[in-house]
């Protein structure tokens, strides 16, 4: 089935209804469960990623509580999301996945690992950096000014976030958004609220003023990846990250941005795809 007509379920985590999707049920023996970027939905993934890597992978999106259609509140820490993230794969009955998370969702991965390690075997770091990085920081501002800049031209704010500002990062923003919006009303998450998208900047902004993770604790087999020109988390970070963590694989795409993995969701999925099957 096609991510364009995979519709939301529900699971129950602590009195709430927590919303996610599934796909490739019985591809793996553990699902991988993807965790999303700032003031987005499960509609933001890209649908092309995510059918290449249904191909072979079992799959688990979820809306964190207060995102989407899920009921909650967002926390105040990215620490509290990662509490969360854990509740929720526990409560869908897995004690071991993989784990792919991009920019805050890769904060959250993060996290995930410290708060509990054994839950993940193989991490995947895209489009973030770690606590107390380059610019994490400056993530509001940033935010705030590309939304301007699309504001003023009429265009979606990603076109700005995530890819290149220049005429080639407009056409490949509007292949992923063009792919986005193909999505069906029927198929359709729930917006995010004005509210749990400040209550997330937030979150960010403390983290990224936190002191700098030397990442010890992280021993997992890691995929970092990233655009060599993302203006969002710096590309610095990557490279960061990838010093920081000893068993860890480095890719940086050319020619691209904070959205690298959606504009080369092909060779991405393959890399995916080889990574965890290692």
């Amino acid at each position: 089935m096609s991510y364009l007509k995979t519709a939301n379920q529900l699971v129950s985590v602590s009195g709430q209804l927590l919303a996610y999707r599934e796909l490739g049920q019985g591809h793996a023996d553990r699902p991988l469960v993807l965790l999303t970027h700032l003031a987005a939905t499960l509609d933001e993934w890209d649908p092309l990623l995510v059918d290449r890597l249904a191909e072979e992978r079992h799959l688990i999106l979820l809306d964190l509580p207060g995102v989407g259609a899920s009921q909650g509140r967002v926390p105040a820490s990215i620490p509290q999301m990662a509490a969360q993230a854990i509740a929720m794969v526990e409560a869908l009955g897995y004690s071991e996945i993989d784990l792919l998370g991009l920019s805050m969702g890769g904060m959250v991965a993060q996290e995930v690992v410290r708060l509990k390690p054994s839950l993940v075997r193989r991490l995947i770091l895209a489009g973030t950096g770690p606590r107390g990085g380059i610019g994490v920081d400056k993530v509001t501002g940033k935010t705030f000014q590309f939304m301007l800049k699309a504001g003023l031209e009429k265009v979606d704010p990603k076109r700005y976030i995530f890819y290149n500002h220049d005429d080639g990062g407009g056409r490949q923003a509007q292949f992923v958004l063009d792919r986005m919006a193909q999505r069906q009303k029927a198929f359709a998450d729930k917006k995010i609220t004005v509210l749990a998208f400040l209550t997330q900047l937030r979150a960010i902004k403390r983290w990224g003023k936190a002191d700098r993770d030397d990442l010890s604790y992280i021993s997992q087999p890691t995929l970092i990846v990233n655009g060599d020109e993302d203006r969002q988390v710096p590309t610095a970070n990557s490279y960061d990250v990838h010093d920081k963590i000893a068993n860890s694989k480095l890719i940086i795409y050319p020619n691209a941005g904070h959205g690298s993995i959606f504009q080369y969701a092909e060779e991405f999925s393959r890399e995916v795809k080889l990574f965890l099957g290692e």
